[in-house]
């Protein structure tokens, strides 16, 4: 399948869109670290916000406090969570698991 001709200011607006989106990405995991947000806030968050739900949850355990990738691991594999899971293809079983391991978080 060829990808479709982009004009140049199609192609100036995704560039854009798509930078939205890192930084909305990044300041959600900054915020997770220091520890003013919880993982709770960003599942509702998610809900409204293409860019959040596109959020995989390797990178939203490990920007946690005191998670590292070895416990991001562990915990994704206990809850039956694949490594390249999103926020969005989260199961009810699986985000109220996160929220048993880390809702007080």
């Amino acid at each position: 399948m060829a990808l479709p001709k982009l004009t140049s200011q199609q192609r100036a607006d995704a560039l854009a869109k798509a930078s939205v989106a890192r930084a909305d990405r990044a300041a959600v995991k900054n915020e997770l670290k220091a520890g003013t947000l919880t993982i709770a806030m960003v599942f509702e968050r998610a809900g409204d916000n293409e860019a959040l739900a596109r959020l995989k949850v390797t990178e939203l355990l490990t920007a946690m406090p005191g998670i590292g990738p070895a416990r991001a691991h562990d915990v994704m594999q206990k809850l039956a969570i694949a490594p390249s899971r999103r926020v969005r293809g989260l199961g009810v079983n699986q985000r109220a698991g996160l929220l048993n391991e880390f809702g007080s978080k």
